[in-house]
């Protein structure tokens, strides 16, 4: 039984979890989303979160202690350069979980994970609502209106040239 034991193992040592576990880090804060699967996915959460936490007081010490999970360099100063000012004001929870379906070979549950405020397209995207499509009849009556909306705004500019 394994009461009282939260962490995922993940099938694999300590050692290849742990390397697991920063390298994903490292490329989620260089392309700020990545695509893996589930399980890891809920245990880079954990793993990833207090390191950006601790990013937002930019002390050596700070970027010693994140640079001892990370082990990249690059990772390390766009964290502290790019990604910490942004999240500068969010009390935590700095990372979203979605899940993408299964994958094709083994059915193995996929999800995708971001930073909550690096999502310009998608929010971009949900805030813009596409237009209805309509059907073949009402489009005729908008094709009548048309000419005659689209007339006045085409008298419009043509005298103000003359005022000119």
């Amino acid at each position: 039984m394994r009461h009282n034991k939260a962490v995922n193992h993940l099938g694999r040592k300590s050692g290849h979890r742990k390397a697991l576990l920063a390298n994903m880090a490292s490329s989620l804060i260089l392309h700020k989303r990545i695509v893996t699967t589930e399980a890891k996915a809920k245990a880079l959460k954990p793993y990833l979160e207090p390191l950006v936490t601790k990013s937002k007081e930019d002390t050596t010490h700070n970027r010693r202690v994140v640079f001892s999970y990370l082990k990249d360099k690059n990772a390390v100063s766009e964290l502290f350069r790019t990604i910490a000012p942004k999240v500068a004001d969010r009390p935590g929870g700095y990372l979203r979980i979605l899940h993408v379906g299964f994958r094709q070979g083994d059915a193995a549950e996929m999800a995708l994970i971001e930073f909550v405020d690096f999502n310009e397209a998608a929010l971009a995207g949900s805030t813009k609502k596409e237009a209805k499509k309509t059907t073949r009849r009402s489009r005729a009556k908008k094709a009548e209106a048309a000419p005659e909306a689209e007339a006045p705004a085409a008298e419009a500019p043509a005298e103000e040239p003359k005022a000119e």
